[in-house]
């Protein structure tokens, strides 16, 4: 699995463990993440997908390198998804 992958994989891993917020982004902490056994099956290095997908600016969170029991608490947010622009006129239309 390519690093494209693992990160959309990822995002739908903090969606299916994060609760929604107001402005559509999913918030889980570190903790969460780490001990979920199906993220443990999917991601050989949750830390690395977690670095790569904060590079993208797909998720931000503070500190560089989180570790297990230290970070547990840190929390994670999914920035939402933007609506791409065609969606956002015909939806506008339709009002």
């Amino acid at each position: 699995m390519n690093v494209e992958e693992e990160v959309e994989r990822l995002k739908e891993e903090i969606q299916r463990l994060g609760k929604i917020q107001p402005d559509g982004s999913y918030k889980v902490t570190f903790g969460v993440l780490f001990n979920d056994d199906r993220c443990a099956n999917i991601f050989e290095a949750l830390v690395g997908t977690l670095r790569a997908a904060k590079k993208r600016k797909f998720l931000t969170y503070d500190g560089e390198l989180l570790l297990q029991g230290v970070h547990d608490n840190v929390e994670i947010v999914l920035k939402p998804t933007p609506v791409p622009a065609a969606a956002f006129a015909a939806t506008a239309e339709s009002s």
